[in-house]
């Protein structure tokens, strides 16, 4: 069985690979990726693949019987078409399987929402395909905020507009197993799994994060209008924006869901001390 991992020169797709190495050996892997040369430590085969060209994936797919769409990074609006470019290139080159990974999310309320709604648009993509499929929902991963500390402990606090919502916090580890097993065992196929951790507020992230790392951080908590205005001013509008709308959905509750990681992966999700400790001994 050769399975195929998009995006593998990105950190959720390679650490897929890595997984799927584990389960089946290199020579079962494919990785797919915009720029094969910085894909290329992962130890497998490389294809180039391009979300943009189908014909990339018309020649990347070959030989495939089961590939792991990674959500791709673009505008909303772009994506939508992108996905389907990886979707009917796999029906053509009769890949009998398709896992794709997806997002938890407000549709309606945020500035994320058009992420989400687009991310929606490709779920129907995918169970319309054909083909066996399985969608994962991914959480928030918590790396981003440990790869950030350095600038938590100069400011002294973690600030952002998520108030007391909770974030069911997952990592690229855990998700890196979770859609090995969904791409390997038939019996996900046709699920929709909530790819979750244990819900926690951002006062419960900054004390574990003092607890594992020795920090004295505390949580400050400000207006979504004053949060959205500082990310746009430090990383242009419309990361800023993005970033904001994803705190402001924390606030409203859109990232404190149940969670199907268990029957996903079949072991249960670590929890977020768990988690930062684990990314702390790296």
């Amino acid at each position: 069985m050769k399975i195929a991992v998009t995006s593998a020169s990105g950190q959720l797709g390679a650490a897929v690979v890595k997984q799927l190495i584990k389960e089946i050996g290199k020579e079962n892997v494919i990785g797919i990726a915009r720029t094969p040369e910085k894909a290329k430590h992962l130890g497998v085969e490389i294809r180039k693949g391009n979300y943009n060209n189908r014909q990339d994936f018309d020649r990347a797919l070959q030989g495939v019987d089961a590939v792991l769409l990674v959500s791709g990074m673009d505008d909303p609006k772009k994506r939508i078409e992108q996905h389907r470019n990886v979707i009917e290139a796999a029906k053509q080159n009769g890949v009998q399987k398709i896992v794709y990974t997806s997002i938890v999310g407000d549709e309606n309320k945020t500035a994320f929402s058009p992420v989400v709604q687009s991310n929606r648009e490709s779920e129907k993509d995918v169970r319309a395909s054909g083909l066996e499929w399985v969608i994962g929902r991914n959480c928030i991963y918590i790396e981003p905020d440990l790869e950030y500390i350095d600038n938590y402990v100069e400011e002294g606090e973690i600030r952002n507009c998520a108030a007391d919502g909770r974030c069911a916090y997952t990592s690229r580890e855990e998700l890196g197993y979770a859609y090995a097993q969904m791409l390997l065992n038939a019996k996900h196929n046709g699920q929709v799994y909530k790819l979750v951790g244990e819900a926690i507020t951002q006062a419960d992230l900054a004390r574990i994060i003092n607890q594992v790392y020795g920090t004295n951080l505390t949580y400050n908590p400000v207006s979504v209008e004053a949060y959205e205005q500082e990310r746009k001013e430090a990383l242009g509008d419309f990361i800023g924006t993005i970033i904001a709308g994803i705190y402001e959905g924390i606030k409203i509750g859109a990232n404190d869901v149940s969670s199907d990681f268990e029957k996903a992966a079949g072991r249960q999700h670590k929890t977020a001390v768990e988690m930062i400790e684990t990314i702390k001994n790296l």
